[in-house]
């Protein structure tokens, strides 16, 4: 595992084929958070991975801003995105904002 980013709240690793946001991503560290994230997606050579945010406790807009801009960036770099994991609280905001189709296939929704 490669720790890109940690402050005590939230850390960003990349573990194998999986960029991983752990923690509670606030708004004041998006930025920096989507910041290294992009930063690394863009010196990365593989050519496929998961983004994954099952282990963030709690629902945050902030955390699919970051989501938003780490997809903006794996599209232009022509990255595939095998999967999109979110925790429940996560997962219950992104259904709010139906972003369903989105995370249960990144592939095929963002090939539109």
């Amino acid at each position: 595992m490669t720790v890109l980013f940690s402050r005590p709240s939230v850390t960003v690793s990349v573990e194998n084929t999986t960029l991983l946001v752990e923690g509670d991503v606030e708004v004041s560290l998006a930025a920096d958070l989507a910041a290294c994230g992009v930063k690394w997606l863009k010196h990365t050579e593989l050519t496929s991975l998961s983004l994954d945010f099952s282990r963030i406790e709690k629902a945050s807009s902030a955390a699919i801003s970051v989501l938003f801009e780490w997809l903006r960036i794996c599209r232009q770099r022509g990255i595939h995105i095998q999967a999109i994991l979110f925790s429940a609280p996560l997962r219950r905001l992104a259904s709010l904002a139906e972003l369903d189709a989105l995370i249960d296939q990144p592939a095929a929704t963002l090939a539109i």
